[in-house]
């Protein structure tokens, strides 16, 4: 339909769109809004990130929302607010924190108030280099990726 230039009902795009992501058919369903885009149709990813997540869809959220991001789509912090707070409810903390690590990079910083739950949550799991790292991320300080034996070497060589 869209190939062909129709634009008629589109209101049952969003249902159609739904439905796929809810019954796990993910890579059709971005494979349909990837066409919609360039078809220049409006998606409301707002609205199925905010349904995915309230019915505990938080792979297909994560998936759409990785997507939009990556195609600097046009989504509101609410929205990343509601998946990374479905991600961490489910336990997905290593999925949260990759996300996160994408909002930041791309959006910005975002005003998500469970930054102290998932690096407790990162601890715990034993993955404490990522909880280091987000900690560093949020205050500012990036200098995770400076390593001591490099510090070393280069004090030595001076």
């Amino acid at each position: 339909m869209v190939e062909k230039g129709l634009t008629g009902n589109m209101d049952l795009v969003a249902k159609i769109l739904e439905a796929l992501l809810m019954r796990g058919h993910e890579e059709e369903a971005l494979g349909r809004i990837d066409l919609l885009i360039s078809s220049q149709c409006n998606v409301n990813f707002d609205n199925l990130l905010s349904v995915l997540s309230e019915k505990g869809k938080t792979i297909a959220a994560l998936k759409l929302l990785d997507f939009g991001l990556q195609r600097d789509c046009d989504i509101d912090f609410k929205s990343y607010d509601k998946v990374l707070d479905a991600l961490l409810a489910a336990g997905k903390t290593l999925n949260a924190y990759s996300i996160l690590c994408k909002i930041m990079e791309k959006a910005g910083v975002t005003s998500w108030k469970s930054y102290e739950d998932l690096i407790k949550s990162l601890n715990q799991e034993g993955n404490t280099k990522q909880a280091d790292i987000l900690s560093r991320m949020i205050k500012g300080d990036d200098k995770s990726h400076e390593n001591k034996k490099g510090k070393k070497k280069a004090s030595v060589a001076a």
